[in-house]
């Protein structure tokens, strides 16, 4: 067995800016702005509130900032709130062959050790690709058997943001090294959280990018660990996941990069339910009357039907995991916007009773598809008779079904303003759009 944990330490360790090709650089950019929107929209909510009040409750020292905030705190404290406030909209990025969010953990330490360290912009985008080469990888070994349990974001985002802080730290071979082994031993995130609608989810990269953080810091001060955290015989692989491909680890690595497949969400709902959105949304852009529709049958992954499978959401978390409630508000407004999922929305006599028709069902041959192509197919029944059925094999903001750079800049423009002004807007945009420019990224974080 090669030493797979070893090899993807002196990967990282030694990647540097003038190893990058324009293309990965521009959408490490994209990527970057993309987790700035959800970042900037999510710290208004709950779940990030409670997180920056404990922090600050707690203290610590002024060297990252709790962006949507506008106050420091200590740099793991910073990469928690961060990670929080990153992945509560459901709007963050994705990378479906991984079954990974990776900005939230991964660019939410990226950005707090840039800024401790006064990196530049170079640096930063170096150590984002790093922390996306890491962080995939491995989540690309073990998935999906590992997510029936697992939530990847977790537990495969602390090997990235360990990667990316490790890279924008400088750390060596040996010293990243031991960071993985401490990022290794400190993964996790249980699926459980369904079952309650909790908060728990967004504690995920949060915890993530604060485990990164806590493992680079140590190993920088000569604190060791796992040497084969991954490969070795009470290591992840064995413990987290039925079927393991470790080839993936290294297959193309240095050659190939994993952030040039990343995917980008336009509606603000769990991931499963957006290829069943995009045909909804198709439908009510024909003209489909809701009155005349009998019944609607939804065939789609295991996967998803196990995720998104609640036919009946409660709360606006709880909703964004239905695909059935999505799918009919959807049809119903012809539209998946953040006022989707509002208690009003979500209360609304109609939504549920058009939810009521709709039966959703795994198809072995889409299951089979999965996690290359988010697949789903669905037929719609009237009441003259007509059959109506559609399919998608790449939600829209795959790289198979891109989002335009314009549509995702309106996307983090549309976020971005629910909490700064248009000025801070427009000053966000240049520096992103400059962002390898940068002397020093800490002027784009607050």
């Amino acid at each position: 067995m090669q030493m797979i944990t070893k090899a993807l330490s002196k990967y990282v360790a030694g990647l540097e800016y003038g190893h990058l090709p324009p293309r990965v650089i521009n959408m490490t950019r994209v990527a970057v702005m993309d987790w700035m929107g959800s970042v900037l929209a999510g710290s208004q909510q709950e779940p990030a509130r409670i997180a920056a009040g404990v922090v600050r409750k707690e203290g610590g020292n002024p060297q990252s900032t709790m962006i949507g905030f506008g106050e420091k705190t200590s740099v793991s404290r910073a990469a928690l709130v961060n990670g929080v406030s990153s992945h509560i909209l459901e709007m963050d990025d994705l990378h479906k062959d991984s079954i990974l969010h990776p900005a939230a953990p991964i660019i939410s330490a990226a950005a707090a050790m840039a800024e401790s360290e006064n990196s530049d912009g170079k640096r930063f985008i170096t150590g984002v690709v790093a922390g996306y080469e890491a962080g995939i990888r491995i989540a690309e070994a073990i998935s999906p058997s590992h997510y029936y349990y697992w939530h990847t974001t977790g537990t495969c985002g602390t090997f990235g943001a360990a990667a990316a802080a490790a890279n924008i730290a400088s750390l060596n071979e040996e010293e990243t090294l031991n960071a993985m082994g401490s990022a290794g031993t400190q993964a996790a995130g249980l699926w459980e959280f369904l079952q309650d609608g909790a908060m728990s989810k967004h504690l995920h990269p949060g915890k993530a990018a604060m485990n990164g953080i806590l493992s680079v810091v140590f190993a920088r001060e000569g604190f060791t660990g796992a040497r084969k955290i991954l490969e070795g015989e009470k290591g992840f692989f064995k413990a987290m996941a039925a079927e393991i491909d470790e080839s993936k680890i290294v297959q193309g690595l240095g050659e190939e990069y994993k952030i040039l497949g990343n995917s980008y969400k336009i509606y603000p709902s769990c991931r499963h339910t957006h290829g069943i959105v995009d045909l909804a949304v198709e439908l009510a852009e024909e003209g489909i009357n809701i009155d005349d529709i009998v019944k609607i049958d939804v065939k789609t992954y295991n996967v998803a039907k196990d995720i998104v499978g609640n036919p009946r959401p409660q709360t606006p978390f709880e909703a964004k995991f239905s695909l059935r409630f999505c799918l009919a508000r959807a049809l119903m407004d012809g539209k998946l916007v953040l006022e989707s999922f509002d208690h009003n929305a979500i209360n609304d006599p109609k939504v549920k009773e058009l939810m009521s028709r709709c039966t959703v069902d795994d198809d072995p041959q889409i299951s089979a598809l999965y996690p290359a192509s988010w697949s789903s197919r669905i037929e719609v029944a009237l009441r003259n008779g007509q059959v109506l059925k559609k399919e998608t094999g790449y939600p829209k903001g795959d790289p198979e079904n891109p989002a335009t750079e314009n549509e995702l800049k309106l996307k983090f423009k549309r976020l971005a303003l629910l909490t700064v002004d248009e000025k801070r807007v427009g000053e966000i945009m240049d520096n992103l759009e400059n962002l390898e420019q940068m002397d020093n990224i800490s002027s784009l974080l607050f």
